[in-house]
């Protein structure tokens, strides 16, 4: 299981907004705050998110085929994190709504992309089932 997933940050004062609003839609807060790294999430919740200034001094770049996805509770929560998103310096990477063909159970994949200020690849997904 992870724990939590940690994203570069070479701002994190102007960044950590965009993660304090997602967080707060998601029903959670900062659970560690420090001058380098802030980490959202609850602790004794799900995996956790993590943004930082690298440890090593050199600048934070994106890594590509990265992404990081938050689960939501249903659609309208995909679509509320994905607006809150945007609405606090994010950008769209595709809007909300279903991915690909049901499963053999008759759930479809439902998600919103965007990225962070600093072009960190997020989504917000649920399950749907397709009855």
């Amino acid at each position: 299981m992870i724990g939590y997933v940690t994203l570069g940050t070479n701002d994190l004062a102007a960044n950590a907004p965009f993660y304090d609003a997602i967080a707060k839609e998601m029903g959670v807060g900062r659970m560690m705050d420090f001058d380098t790294f802030i980490a959202w999430g609850a602790w004794d919740g799900g995996a956790g998110i993590g943004l930082t200034q690298p440890f090593d001094g050199n600048a934070a770049t994106v890594g590509n085929g990265v992404m990081v996805a938050l689960q939501a509770k249903d659609p309208d929560h995909v679509q509320r994190i994905y607006d809150t998103a945007l609405a606090n310096g994010g950008s769209d990477e595709g809007a909300p709504g279903p991915r690909g063909e049901p499963d053999e159970q008759g759930n479809t994949f439902y998600a919103g992309y965007f990225r962070d200020r600093e072009g960190n690849k997020l989504n917000a997904f649920c399950m749907v089932r397709d009855d």
